[in-house]
């Protein structure tokens, strides 16, 4: 009937070859767990957990300092003065990257249309909206320059513009 010859001629060739199928790899997986878990860890009983361990583990590898320790001075320029910068010298450093050019519909320096609105709302309100961020702008407080110094960079765009805001 069939050209075809399999090694298995019996049904009980069959039922031995299915079962063989099934229970080997049953029997090495047993054998590879009992195995990998004999193996010996440090674990409960042994020095890594005790509190000491544990603490040294997770101890902190740094610390951020907002304040000068006793006994330290805050970081000073080398005449022990620190270096004020007016409005021109913080517009170049850090809006003359996209003021100079409008990048992303910021007025570009000088342009008294672009500038004229924002003006009619107050030096406080420039400058809110410079420490904070406004748009695609980021805030500029917290960073480098003082709070101070990113108001008088704020005058000096503004006075540009066509504003008379006396630089703070």
């Amino acid at each position: 009937m069939s050209d075809h010859d399999s090694p298995i001629k019996t049904p009980k060739q069959l039922i031995l070859a299915v079962a063989l199928g099934f229970i080997v790899p049953i029997v090495v997986i047993v054998l590879l767990t009992k195995y990998i878990g004999a193996q010996t860890r440090s674990g409960a009983g042994s020095s890594a957990l005790t509190p000491e361990a544990t603490a040294n583990r997770i101890k902190p590898v740094g610390k951020i300092i907002t304040e000068p320790e006793a006994g330290q001075q805050a970081a000073t320029p080398a005449g022990g003065a620190k270096v004020v910068r007016t409005g021109a010298q913080v517009y170049a450093a850090q809006c003359a990257g996209c003021h100079a050019a409008g990048v992303l519909g910021s007025p570009k320096f000088g342009d008294k249309a672009a500038w004229a609105s924002r003006i009619a709302k107050g030096y406080p309100a420039l400058l809110t909206s410079a420490l904070k961020g406004k748009g695609a702008m980021g805030a500029q407080g917290g960073g480098q320059y003082s709070d101070d110094e990113i108001g008088k960079a704020v005058a000096h765009l503004a006075n540009a513009g066509g504003a008379s805001f006396a630089s703070k």
